[in-house]
């Protein structure tokens, strides 16, 4: 029988959301039930997300209209994470954005100095920094700039490591770390992520919330990256089959989850 004090002692859950309270529009069974049950069990949420490709503002917008609950301080992405890193370690550097619209908007929230507009489009010819993320508006141009710049001395940070970003149908789109294997083929520049599973993500958050961190709780379907933040970050981990990995995935791993379930459905049943 398995022993859940650990994870029902938590007050703090942090929620992957592709692959583990949804995938595209379709919502998991029992995940909203999970959600607005929450409070009602003394549980605080954060949804957490290595997905810069929408700013924590279009974040509340979808997760609303999914049926989910949301407000402001339940949101926290890999792209308010690199705002933040940026302010902390490079303060008032240029930066160019291989990015989205909505990544280059929070950037520009967090007061960083982009040289490029929101198309990739800039004149300069050197910059301090440049940021990938999940691009899902690249276009050549911005691949060309990002080279371009990383050979000519610029620091190299991304968003997130992942490979891919789990769609219906068995399909995949190529993430960040995709991208960045690209450029640092072509440029021979390895970048800082600054995403799951980089344990800043959670240490951010325990400063934030007051909560400490083996207080808190990473919920998500993905080994590399929601599992292994909780564990470089001391905190609980609870791995669902749901999306990316399977069982066979788990056994062959090194480091074990500290919890795994089928779905968030059972995380409900497990903590009520």
């Amino acid at each position: 029988m398995n022993d859940y004090r650990k994870l029902q002692d938590c007050e703090l859950f942090l929620f992957d959301m592709d692959g583990t309270l949804y995938l595209g529009d379709n919502v998991y069974d029992g995940a909203i039930d999970l959600m607005n049950a929450l409070p009602a069990l003394g549980k605080r949420y954060i949804y957490l997300t290595n997905n810069s490709s929408r700013a924590g503002a279009d974040y509340i917008t979808r997760l609303r209209r999914l049926g989910f609950p949301c407000e402001a301080e339940n949101v926290f992405t890999s792209g308010m994470a690199t705002g933040m890193y940026l302010n902390q370690n490079h303060p008032g550097a240029s930066v160019y954005l291989a990015g989205t619209r909505a990544f280059h908007r929070e950037l520009t929230s967090y007061g960083i100095r982009l040289v490029n507009d929101d198309n990739g489009h800039t004149e300069a010819d050197t910059v301090d920094v440049v940021v990938q993320g999940f691009d899902t508006e690249l276009v050549y141009e911005k691949l060309d700039r990002a080279c371009h710049f990383l050979r000519r001395g610029a620091v190299f940070i991304a968003a997130n490591p992942d490979w891919v970003c789990p769609m219906p149908h068995d399909e995949v789109l190529p993430d960040c770390g995709s991208i960045c294997a690209l450029l640092t083929a072509s440029s021979g520049v390895k970048p800082t992520y600054i995403g799951k599973p980089n344990r800043n993500m959670i240490d951010v958050i325990s400063k934030m919330t007051g909560v400490p961190n083996e207080k808190i709780c990473a919920v998500g379907d993905r080994l590399y990256t929601d599992i292994a933040v909780a564990q470089n970050a001391g905190a609980v981990s609870v791995l669902v089959l749901s999306g990316e990995t399977d069982q066979a995935m788990v056994d062959a791993a090194e480091r074990k989850p500290d919890y795994v379930l089928p779905s968030v459905k059972q995380l409900h049943e497990v903590l009520r």
